[in-house]
């Protein structure tokens, strides 16, 4: 294959990932692979990582595989076209250099990115693995060893998971109900909505820790205003830009509970 059909097919790959990341998925090639005619701009040393990874992930041959690995690599784009109108300027800490006997390090983590969103069957966490690039690729206050902690945390978590961590990080702007959480509800998806808060303590994203079981247990019951970020949850946060998941999803993960009605 010469140099052009490989650009041609990365190109193909990103325009293919339009059944999860939408019609923009064709000007997020544009931006990859025809700056020139792009209507916005990203890093030129972001855009080169990800066409390396395009043109390497379009011989993925599970179709629907291959449209993920698309749309991840689209939501990127659009995400680093934010905070690039935004004044972020991409690291320059040796993030993209080549290494002795090693790819960039940009490389390896869009190769990462690309896998995760491949597995991603829920297809909504697409989207945010995206933005955790684009997000790496402007933070040179953050290793690629603690990115890696950050993709693999991410990986291990429901989107239901994720919803509840973008409500508890935006508790400031948006207060959380101040009933408290059954231990034990009757109701299966509020069980699960239940275990699902558990499992992120016991991750050690969400404080306070969860509570050891008592015979006679005298401590009030946890309720959704209590819940704070760990450092570690900041971290997951900040890198999959849970700002900006939809405030849908974090509605339908808080009445997942089966609190009473405010």
């Amino acid at each position: 294959m010469t140099a052009s059909e490989d650009l041609a097919t990365g190109r193909a790959l990103i325009e293919g990932g339009s059944p999860v990341a939408g019609s923009m998925s064709r000007a997020a090639a544009t931006v990859v692979f025809d700056p020139g005619s792009a209507v916005v701009q990203v890093s030129g040393r972001f855009a080169a990582s990800l066409r390396t990874v395009a043109t390497e992930a379009a011989a993925v041959p599970v179709e629907r595989e291959r449209v993920r690995a698309g749309a991840v690599l689209a939501f990127a784009i659009e995400y680093a076209a934010t905070v690039h109108r935004a004044g972020r300027t991409a690291r320059r800490d040796g993030f993209f250099a080549e290494r002795a006997g090693l790819r960039p390090v940009a490389e390896e983590l869009a190769e990462a990115v690309v896998a995760a969103a491949r597995r991603s069957t829920d297809e909504r966490r697409v989207r945010h693995l995206g933005y955790l690039l684009a997000e790496a690729a402007v933070s040179p206050d953050l290793d690629a060893d603690l990115i890696d902690t950050a993709l693999r945390l991410a990986g291990a978590l429901s989107w239901r998971q994720l919803a509840l961590l973008a409500g508890v990080g935006r508790r400031d702007r948006v207060p959380l109900p101040m009933a408290p959480l059954e231990p034990e509800p009757r109701a299966w998806t509020a069980w699960g909505a239940r275990e699902d808060v558990a499992g992120l303590q016991r991750a050690g994203l969400l404080e306070p820790p969860v509570a050891p079981v008592r015979p006679a247990a005298t401590l009030p019951r946890l309720r959704p205003a209590d819940l704070r970020l760990t450092r570690r949850g900041v971290l997951l946060h900040r890198l999959l830009v849970l700002d900006l998941l939809h405030e849908d999803a974090v509605t339908e993960a808080l009445a997942d509970l089966g609190l009473p009605r405010s």
